[in-house]
C-alpha cells in the first residue's frame, strides 16, 4: 500500500472546492488527460466521474467513482481502469494550523494490479503520489489567495484615553 502526505499552505475548505470539481482532477492527477462528470452529481456516494488516461499512443478510459464521502475530511473512491483493474484511493484532509495536511493512500483492489501488487510497484506509487500531491497544493494555492495571519486581520487596538 502506497501511503504520502503533503502541506498544502491554504486551508481545509480551499483544498475541499478543488476535490469537489470533477474537471479539475486532470489538472493534478498524474497521467489523466481530461474527467468529466459522468454519474450523478459529483462527489457524492456513488457518483463517478469518466477520465482518460495517455499510454504511449493508446488512450485507457475509466471511471473513479466516489466510495466514501465525508466533507471537510474524508474521500475515498475506487479508480476502475478496465483491464488494469481497480484500486482503492483514500484522501484525508486535517487542518494543520492555518494549512492543510493532505494524506493520501492507495492500493489495489482487483484485477491485474492486484495481482502483481509488490513492492516495487508500491514505489512507483510513492513518486506518482508525490507528483500529485505537489499538484494538487499548486493548484490549490494558485486558485486561493493566501489569507493575512490573524493577528493582521484583527484590528488595531484603540488608544487609551
Amino acid at each position: 500500500m502506497a501511503v504520502r502526505h503533503h502541506l498544502v499552505f491554504r486551508p481545509p475548505p480551499a483544498v475541499w472546492r478543488v476535490l469537489e470539481d470533477p474537471r479539475r482532477y486532470a489538472e493534478w492527477v498524474v497521467g489523466t488527460r481530461e474527467s468529466a462528470p459522468a454519474v450523478d452529481t459529483w462527489p457524492e456516494v456513488g457518483s463517478a466521474l469518466a477520465y482518460t488516461v495517455r499510454l504511449g499512443r493508446h488512450d485507457l478510459h475509466g471511471r473513479t467513482w466516489v466510495r466514501r464521502y465525508e466533507p471537510p475530511h474524508v474521500l475515498e473512491l475506487e479508480a476502475d481502469s478496465g483491464p488494469l483493474g481497480t484500486a482503492r484511493i483514500a484522501l484525508e484532509i486535517r487542518r494543520w494550523g492555518r494549512n492543510t495536511l493532505v494524506i493520501m493512500e492507495e492500493h489495489p483492489l482487483r484485477g491485474l494490479g492486484g495481482r502483481m501488487h509488490n513492492v516495487v510497484l508500491d514505489a512507483a506509487q510513492q513518486l506518482r503520489h508525490r507528483g500529485m500531491l505537489a499538484r494538487l497544493a499548486r493548484l490549490v494555492e494558485e486558485l486561493t489567495p493566501e489569507e493575512p495571519p490573524e493577528a493582521e486581520r484583527r484590528p488595531p487596538p484603540r488608544p487609551r484615553a
